[in-house]
């Protein structure tokens, strides 16, 4: 079983404006809302891949409420441990003639609801995977992806960490078998300028020094670039088209990259559909489906 974690889930309110007036009222013309947050996305394009998880993390809430039945509608099962007080996030993304986000801190976490989810791992097994992704909430200790890692030590289990900055570097030591920076993150790990897939392949190689057994970088329009285990270096095109959400398109390359290598055991082939999943959400209004996907990835080469 695959399980995707998300600490702070969300509902992205999306509001498209013909142009925004700031101090006037404002009249939309077109909204939509997806449920969500980094760990649920890839489990919701794993499941248009055809691939089952089960997704954890913190909800609170009519919101949280929410979110939980909305995924689960989508074929997603839950393992959410549910907060007593205050409500899950609403992000508001505003589309005018700029892209603007207002995102919401989510409910405060107590001890004991951080200590109940942490149990919730006690179960997974030998064979499993899990995706820690994205940032913390400020009522959660910056240790608690260590400390799901240490409760994990010990298990033959695949880990993927999809975050940035010292919250990634601090898992390394746990010799995650994937971790998916993208080159603006991985520029800042390291206090360089990213621009090439090289460059990208030379600090994707320091991350393995620190522990990381595969290192997958997104370039946005250059690509992406694969350092796997093996040291072998593999860089993906990024295919032709029109960018219309930047929302969920990393989150769509970790669960192209985790379907493909649980189908073959192939890195290219992985990496292939990771860009394939990432591209396909890049140039949707939400989330990828399945049929996009494999257009894409039809058309894409791997150097």
């Amino acid at each position: 079983m695959i399980y995707t974690v998300t600490l702070n889930p969300a509902i992205d309110y999306v509001v498209e404006l013909s142009a925004f007036k700031e101090g006037a009222v404002n009249r939309s013309v077109s909204e939509k809302y997806f449920c969500g947050g980094k760990g649920i996305n890839v489990s919701l394009v794993l499941k248009q891949l055809g691939i089952d998880s089960t997704a954890m993390g913190f909800i609170a809430g009519f919101t949280g409420d929410a979110i939980e039945e909305n995924i689960k509608k989508q074929g997603v099962k839950t393992e959410f441990t549910h907060i007593k007080n205050g409500i899950s996030r609403i992000n508001i993304k505003l589309k005018a003639e700029w892209e603007s986000e207002i995102n919401g801190q989510g409910p405060e976490i107590i001890r004991s609801e951080t200590d109940a989810f942490l149990t919730g791992f006690d179960h997974i097994k030998n064979g499993d995977i899990i995706v820690l992704s994205g940032s913390i909430p400020y009522s959660v200790d910056k240790d608690i992806y260590e400390r799901i890692l240490e409760r994990l030590s010990g298990k033959d289990i695949l880990s993927v960490i999809d975050t940035s900055g010292k919250i990634l570097t601090n898992t390394l030591k746990y010799h995650p078998f994937l971790v998916k920076p993208n080159h603006i993150e991985l520029s800042e790990i390291f206090g360089v300028d990213i621009n090439t897939p090289e460059q990208a392949i030379k600090y994707a190689k320091e991350l393995q020094k620190q522990g990381a057994v595969n290192v997958m970088v997104s370039m946005a329009e250059k690509g992406a670039v694969l350092v796997d285990e093996n040291e072998t270096e593999h860089i993906s095109d990024c295919p032709q088209g029109i960018v219309v959400n930047s929302v969920g398109a990393g989150d769509s390359m970790v669960a192209g990259f985790l379907a493909g290598y649980i189908e073959k055991k192939d890195y290219d082939y992985a990496l292939k559909l990771g860009t394939a999943a990432g591209s396909a959400t890049a140039f949707s209004t939400g989330l990828a489906d399945r049929e996009k996907i494999n257009e894409i990835f039809n058309r894409l080469s791997i150097n």
